[in-house]
């Protein structure tokens, strides 16, 4: 009888102290808002799936832990139910359907790459439902008129643009007008690179200058011979690569071997194609785009700064982050923003005060022009000097002096 009385009186303790809101009890917990996210698991897209989650669940972690959200005159934590779509867009659709139909989902954070992000717009689209992505930079996006999209990140044309800029900016500092400088482009004939291109094109004309050259790489990527014979004998002043993970060992490798001297060389996917690795002092001097530094300086609200979310990563996955972490990691914040200067819940308010963000972050300035295209952010331009990559685009978030031109061959 003793014991039943002894365990009574603990239960009725501990009921008690659920009443009274004790640390970590339902009692004391936030109202939350549910953010819906169809992000790749398995499939080819896995690995980036993988980074695009880590950036929401960070973002949410930190956000939830400073206290929640403000709106109106409720608290609220955020939360986010996933699906895995299985890296196919049949199925990233389906399931978006399923998050705003069947599950009540609001608001929606993007999934990985662009093909799946244009599979779910329509989806978002159709429903009312706000989308922000940070992991879908096709240009195609943002021309079919949707209103429920918006995107953290720079979109594909936007990728070499400030190699352009630099150009220009060392042909002023010589003494000579932009316009005398000369372009060589190369290009996989896919729609990323042909975006690519298509940036390039647009902010050379910008400054009247010439493009020379302005080829497709041969089908197979593995031999640019041809285009390097027109750069020989037309000597650009600069010689811009696209073509995903494949491009830029490519192009550094037949550089190299085929002592062909541009004073500037540029290229996207340097990391993923790890040029450092696989070539050494071979890639010093490129040029490499990327969308996020951690060493830029950036700040925030819930991350202060771009160094500080980067060692909050670490932390939490051990490494440090990938662009995709960062910018999936915005696309949250964002959000998180919005809420608070909506003051409702109420979808058409929370995607209006989306359409007005301006803002800084970690990751860089959000502000959204009427199609949802981020135009307060630049990409990041490294270059790799004893290879390393330091930070020289855009110049006004530079850590290191650009080394243009780049030393002969004969000179390295």
């Amino acid at each position: 009888m003793k014991v039943l009385t002894k365990r009574f009186g603990i239960l009725a303790c501990s009921l008690s102290a659920l009443a009274l809101g004790a640390p970590g009890s339902a009692a004391a917990a936030n109202d939350s808002i549910t953010l819906g996210a169809v992000v790749s698991v398995t499939g080819e897209y896995a690995t980036n799936g993988k980074l695009t989650r880590q950036g929401y669940d960070l973002a949410v972690e930190r956000i939830n832990s400073t206290g929640g959200i403000k709106v109106g005159d409720k608290t609220y934590d955020l939360k986010i139910k996933y699906y895995d779509d299985e890296s196919t867009s049949a199925r990233a659709a389906q399931l978006a359907e399923r998050l705003i139909k069947q599950d009540g989902v609001k608001f929606v954070l993007g999934p990985y790459g662009s093909a799946l992000t244009k599979a779910i717009a329509p989806v978002t689209e159709k429903y009312g439902v706000p989308m922000i992505e940070g992991n879908g930079a096709a240009r195609e996006l943002f021309q079919k008129g949707y209103k429920e999209l918006f995107a953290v990140l720079n979109t594909s044309d936007f990728y070499l643009r400030p190699a352009v800029t630099l150009l220009a900016e060392q042909a002023k500092a010589a003494g000579k007008q932009p316009s005398s400088m000369k372009i060589a482009i190369a290009t996989q004939n896919d729609n990323f690179s042909q975006d690519v291109r298509d940036g390039v094109l647009e902010e050379a004309k910008k400054y009247d200058m010439q493009i020379v050259v302005d080829d497709k790489l041969p089908r197979g990527l593995n031999d640019m011979t041809a285009i390097l014979t027109k750069v020989k004998a037309l000597k650009p002043d600069a010689l811009l690569v696209s073509a995903h993970a494949h491009g830029g060992p490519l192009a550094i490798d037949q550089t190299a071997a085929q002592q062909v001297y541009v004073p500037m060389l540029a290229l996207t996917h340097c990391k993923a194609g790890q040029i450092v690795k696989k070539y050494g002092d071979k890639a010093n001097y490129a040029l490499c785009a990327s969308q996020w530094d951690s060493h830029l300086t950036y700040t925030g609200r819930w991350f202060k700064s771009a160094s500080e979310f980067a060692k909050a990563s670490e932390a939490k996955y051990g490494v440090s982050p990938a662009y995709q972490v960062a910018e999936s990691a915005a696309s949250v914040v964002v959000f998180a923003d919005a809420f608070e200067r909506a003051g409702s819940l109420d979808q058409a308010k929370v995607r209006d005060a989306i359409a007005a963000t301006d803002m800084t972050t970690f990751y860089g300035g959000v502000k959204f022009d009427k199609t949802g295209k981020n135009i307060a952010k630049s990409m990041v331009m490294y270059q790799i000097q004893d290879q390393q990559y330091k930070v020289v685009a855009p110049t006004k978030w530079a850590t290191t002096k650009l080394i243009y031109p780049e030393p002969q061959w004969a000179d390295r």
